[in-house]
């Protein structure tokens, strides 16, 4: 018989190597790992298997069907935003070719094994779009629903993945003359910018807030390359690893879509940049803009509607702003400059 496991692509990130550590903690399941790199060694005893190789590969997930009867998918593996934008085409091979693999792979095992397969997807507030300055600010908290017309590659990729994924839980081929039944559970979470302590931030639209963090902590000045105002929703990483969990083994019978809103707070780059000189009382920070991520940042919204979230499966992040510096980004990233190990 084929071990049942859970698979998870794109494992060798900070996300995923948080959702092993997680999953072996709870003990109910054995993790298979699909990624182009190998996972840290500290992380190879809670692994059964780890796959090297790409998601655009159907021979390499065809020979996991046949080895393994997958019953969860955390699909983490995806080309970022910045690459994304310099090699459009590719990242749509990528990130919604590749989903699309998996979303079939996924069907293809729950047809396996006749239980549907849970399929965690991370999307992003890439997937918002707004015209102008004026109407994102005028339009508040948005709901998950509305103002969904992305400037970016990687949002117009998240947006579609969204589409796919409630595609093959409600609609799978729905014009065959014996309607297959959608052996797919997709759960979707459109997260914030992520500010982690522990990994040193790539590039990325949203990360003006982390580099500004890490920056001060080594010692070196930093140039914020957005507007003191600009205001986008963030949460942290801790947050956003609880959240996955909880959506992910939350009862289908609560869940009333498949894309949910997650934030924590929302400030503005000068308070940020407030925060982290409280902390940092010497750091240099200033400001140049760069009026094309800057035109990126001012198409996603201020805040965001997480109202389904809280309702339906108790979302409730541990850490407001203050607290995720006082309590978490401060004291760790402190910590792991000292010592040298942050990545």
């Amino acid at each position: 018989m084929r071990k049942s496991v859970v698979l998870i692509t794109g494992a060798a990130g900070e996300i995923g190597h948080s959702l092993i550590r997680r999953l072996h903690e709870r003990g109910d399941a054995k993790i298979i790992t699909l990624d182009l790199k190998s996972l840290d060694e500290s992380l190879a005893p809670y692994v059964e298997r780890q796959y090297v190789g790409s998601i655009v590969d159907n021979d390499l997930l065809d020979s996991i069907l046949a080895e393994y009867s997958v019953h969860l998918i955390f699909h983490l593996a995806a080309l970022l935003s910045t690459r994304s934008e310099f090699t459009p085409r590719i990242a749509h091979q990528v990130n919604v070719g590749g989903t699309m693999n998996l979303l079939e792979f996924a069907q293809a095992q729950g047809r396996s094994h006749g239980e549907s397969v849970t399929f965690f997807y991370p999307s992003s507030i890439a997937a918002y779009g707004f015209e102008s300055l004026e109407a994102k600010i005028a339009a508040g908290a948005v709901g998950e629903d509305v103002h969904n017309s992305p400037t970016t590659m990687y949002g117009c990729n998240k947006l579609s993945c969204e589409h796919l994924g409630r595609y093959y839980t409600r609609h799978y081929k729905q014009l065959d003359v014996e309607t297959p039944r959608a052996r797919v559970d997709f759960r979707s979470l459109r997260f914030p910018g992520l500010i982690s302590a522990f990994t040193v931030p790539s590039g990325g639209t949203s990360d003006f807030a982390p580099e500004m963090i890490h920056a001060a902590a080594k010692g070196e000045a930093y140039q914020c390359f957005v507007l003191q105002d600009a205001r986008i929703p963030f949460m942290t990483m801790p947050d956003a690893v609880d959240a996955i969990l909880k959506l992910t083994f939350a009862p289908a019978e609560n869940l009333h879509r498949e894309v949910y809103n997650l934030e924590a707070f929302h400030p503005s780059a000068e308070e940020i940049r407030q925060l982290v000189l409280k902390a940092f009382p010497g750091a240099e920070i200033g400001y140049t803009l760069d009026p094309k991520r800057m035109a990126i940042i001012d198409s996603w919204p201020e805040a965001v509607d997480d109202r389904a979230a809280r309702a339906d499966w108790g979302f409730s992040p541990r850490f407001g702003l203050e607290e995720a510096f006082d309590e978490y980004l401060i004291p760790n990233i402190r910590a792991t400059y000292a010592d040298g190990s942050v990545d």
